[in-house]
């Protein structure tokens, strides 16, 4: 029961760890990062992808010996996604948007999530470089460097700034929707970004700074916390075909409105990217 977790005690430990862990980004942001390759295309890893994602998970495990995560590195390394119990688990990505990272693109994050009995219950996304701290806790609002934050209500097509991504792989398909999507937003929306973070990107439309955000091919670390911070602002979070969001799905959609949410998705070619996070 989440009620049995002291979600409070979490809260102050993860801020306190995602401090910690960006000081270690920021200094290694200075310089074009070292990478490998975690599969053919052009998902990268650096050293401190793996060193911060162990600092964060040694950090919770002193004080909540019992608790699970599911991580990006750790996913990347063992036989996939970790499955989500009821269990307090906590779901991280230690650098979001590592392409920026590693060329010092001062645009990448901390992402982290705890879910209790599979119900979000805090999310922090934190970019050190420019130090940009959102947070949110469940039924307590969201959070920019601890100022109250509101989605930016916009219902109009026309009026939305839409942020979006390439993504990481190079498969035909994928880019040729990619490129389609972006074509149908071009001509309907106010204006489209790519900034390299799928989190950053969620906190964005909290923020009230962009009102839609969508992407096919995210994983569960890349959204848990978003999704949260960017309901607690007043937005919504829906499956880019409308329905109800699917955090293992791969695939996102969060607007300002409702309104906003579906007229996207009546306009966007869908996506449905394999496997599934679970």
């Amino acid at each position: 029961m989440a009620d049995s977790v002291d979600l409070g005690k979490c809260f102050e430990i993860i801020n306190n760890l995602t401090t910690e862990a960006g000081r270690l980004i920021a200094r290694n942001n200075e310089t074009r990062q070292e990478f490998v390759c975690k599969s053919g295309d052009i998902d990268l890893v650096t050293q401190t992808d793996q060193d911060v994602e162990k600092l964060i998970m040694n950090g919770i495990r002193q004080h909540f010996p019992d608790h699970k995560f599911i991580g990006e590195e750790e996913s990347s390394t063992g036989n996939g996604v970790n499955k989500l119990t009821d269990a307090p688990t906590w779901i991280i990505d230690p650098v979001d948007g590592t392409m920026n990272f590693v060329h010092a693109f001062p645009h990448s994050c901390i992402s982290v999530g705890l879910k209790v009995n599979k119900v979000t219950e805090i999310g922090i996304i934190y970019n050190p470089m420019l130090e940009q701290r959102f947070t949110a806790r469940r039924g307590q609002g969201a959070y920019y460097n601890g100022r109250r934050i509101q989605a930016s209500g916009q219902r109009e097509i026309g009026k939305a700034l839409v942020v979006s991504e390439f993504g990481t792989t190079r498969d035909e398909q994928k880019l040729q929707l990619v490129n389609e999507n972006f074509a149908k937003m071009a001509r309907k929306v106010h204006g489209l970004r790519a900034l390299g973070s799928a989190a950053l990107n969620m906190a964005m439309v909290a923020l009230g700074a962009a009102d839609v955000n969508y992407e096919f091919g995210i994983h569960a670390w890349d959204v848990c916390a978003g999704d949260l911070i960017v309901r607690e602002a007043g937005g919504v979070v829906i499956d880019p075909a409308g329905g109800e969001f699917d955090i293992m799905s791969r695939r996102v959609l969060a607007a300002a409105t409702p309104e906003l949410a579906q007229d996207i998705a009546k306009e966007l070619t869908q996506y449905y990217p394999q496997p599934r996070d679970d």
